[in-house]
């Protein structure tokens, strides 16, 4: 059994809130280069220049990417052969807390969603636990802006929906959403499981890199015919035309009841922003 202290997670957690909210993944920043490379429309050429001239500045000065810093999603595969040494869900917590303010990051939550009154340090952490075999734990501080997360859809479809159903209401929930997530987007699809997991899915297939394709043939199939009709549909980055309204769909998928067919969309903005440690 390997004893990892609370105190390593809070000082992991802090740094990676910081390096996420400045630095964007190679991954994203390859999507946008390539999408600016391939792109006719003027306007649209003028927005991808835009953002790879912020996220440039954002890197070389440590500065946040996006004035929304978000809301810190923490993601932990913990090995069951790992013992923590302390109030994990606290250290997690504080380490949001010391990130957000030495980092002097945006803190955008509130305590109650109805009473809307902010909790001063951008806890609590959304927390997303995974016990996987062996004695490390993996950290992954995913910084969720709102304008993106709240153009997230989910669907119980009928299993007679089939697959022109599942595709259906993923193009439906991008092209209501328009501009609205800072496009060019990633879109994270979660499929199967129960009403909860769907969403789960989706979130998580936000963590995967736009490098990687599902490794079932099938989905990766369908996860590059979405990316070809999300970008026919001519949104185009900001909203304002073009040919790039996605630079990405990832799809998560997993076994489901026989009466159901769950189907959630989680849109990331083109700021997709996650770091990861191994402790």
């Amino acid at each position: 059994m390997r004893e990892i202290n609370a105190a390593l997670i809070t000082d992991t957690v802090s740094r990676l809130a910081v390096e996420a909210n400045c630095l964007l993944p190679g991954d994203v920043k390859r999507r946008i280069e390539e999408a600016r490379a391939s792109e006719p429309w003027p306007t649209a050429c003028g927005i991808l220049d835009k953002m790879i001239e912020n996220y440039g500045i954002a890197e070389r000065d440590l500065v946040p990417i996006c004035q929304d810093t978000g809301m810190c999603c923490v993601f932990l595969k913990i090995g069951q052969d790992v013992h923590i040494a302390g109030d994990l869900k606290e250290a997690v917590d504080e380490g949001v807390r010391k990130g957000y303010t030495e980092g002097y990051l945006r803190k955008s939550v509130v305590k109650d969603p109805l009473r809307r009154v902010n909790t001063g340090d951008n806890t609590p952490a959304m927390l997303y636990t995974e016990i996987v075999p062996g004695d490390k734990l993996e950290i992954t501080v995913a910084p969720k802006g709102f304008g993106s997360e709240n153009m997230s859809g989910l669907a119980m479809l009928k299993p007679s929906d089939g697959i022109e159903g599942v595709k259906a209401f993923i193009l439906k929930a991008v092209e209501e959403a328009g501009p609205n997530p800072c496009p060019p987007v990633i879109v994270g699809v979660g499929i199967g499981g129960t009403f909860d997991k769907a969403a789960y899915l989706a979130k998580k297939a936000l963590m995967r890199s736009t490098d990687e394709r599902n490794p079932d043939t099938f989905y990766a199939e369908l996860e590059a015919e979405m990316l070809d009709k999300i970008n026919s549909l001519g949104v185009g980055p900001q909203g304002l035309g073009g040919k790039t309204t996605a630079l990405a769909v990832n799809i998560e998928q997993m076994p489901t009841h026989i009466a159901g067919l769950p189907v959630a969309v989680n849109i990331n903005c083109h700021v997709t922003r996650h770091k990861t440690a191994v402790l």
